[in-house]
């Protein structure tokens, strides 16, 4: 197993990229360790090249602002569940994503989890590194990019991946960190995911079933992303240009800025809201 040292030192003047990266991957230590090591330079496998687009600057602007949604009263008000399920429609078609508020998830529980997914993360390396592994058929994953050996360049993320259902997963699979947090915040999402196809199902003008009757709701998995400081984050990014094939994805941030999609050829920031989620319309509901 190649040393997180040998990785930090290589001969950047005979570049051999899949040398690179299997040294950087036999660390098992991701990008977390490549910070706990004091980097300054980052390796040139994380270097991020132009995709060749021409895309208008990142918009502040007042008039582009991702779509927030509000839950509130949709069980109990026909007339606010019919404005709500137009909201919704309308922001999955035209834009792809919103913010939702009051989706019913205690705040306890939102921050329950980012704490655990940060304390995972931040454990000796020993302990995270028994979770590592490239075997995406495991139910629980841990590494760094899960296309570490496809990808064009490297994202500065690590990941923690666990397949909460539709099979039934042990929670003593999970790190101790995540134990109790995973298969409780994976209710409220599975409950909300629900839901939310259902409004989606009535936006299209069908029974509020039809899209759950499909199977739309059988699977569900956690992609916990953990983004560490970066020493030139100008010359790279957490998570590349990409769309989710999945039918929706349900997204907790943090309160650290930088999260962005693209909406008529223009990046747009999607700041944190406290409490809030992103809802993303995946490839497959596409």
């Amino acid at each position: 197993m190649a040393s997180e040292e040998e990785f930090l030192t290589m001969n950047t003047s005979d570049y051999d990229r899949q040398k690179e990266l299997k040294l950087f991957d036999e660390t098992k230590a991701g990008v977390k360790g490549l910070v706990d090591k004091g980097v300054t330079k980052i390796p040139r496998i994380f270097i991020t090249p132009s995709d060749g687009l021409v895309t208008k600057p990142v918009s502040d602007n007042v008039h582009i602002k991702t779509p927030v949604i509000d839950l509130t009263g949709i069980d109990i008000d026909v007339k606010r569940q019919n404005l709500v399920v137009k909201e919704i429609r309308d922001a999955s078609e035209t834009w792809g994503f919103f913010q939702l508020l009051n989706h019913g998830i205690p705040l306890s529980v939102l921050n329950e989890m980012i704490e655990a997914v940060r304390g995972f993360n931040e454990q000796p390396n020993e302990v995270k590194a028994q979770y590592y592994t490239r075997e995406m058929n495991k139910k629980v994953v841990f590494n760094s990019n899960f296309d570490l050996y496809e990808a064009p360049a490297t994202n500065w993320r690590d990941t923690l991946f666990a397949i909460m259902a539709p099979d039934y997963l042990d929670p003593e699979e999970l790190p101790a960190t995540c134990r109790k947090i995973f298969p409780e915040y994976s209710k409220h999402v599975i409950a909300l995911g629900t839901r939310l196809l259902e409004l989606i199902s009535e936006g299209l003008g069908l029974n509020p079933d039809h899209l759950k009757d499909m199977d739309c709701t059988e699977g569900f998995s956690i992609a916990a992303n953990y983004y560490p400081a970066c020493p030139e984050p100008e010359l790279t990014l957490g998570a590349a240009k990409h769309s989710d094939y999945d039918f929706i994805t349900i997204l907790l941030q943090d309160q650290i800025s930088g999260l962005q999609f693209l909406h008529e050829n223009q990046w747009v920031n999607i700041p944190p809201i406290h409490g809030s989620l992103v809802v993303n319309i995946g490839d497959f509901l596409q």
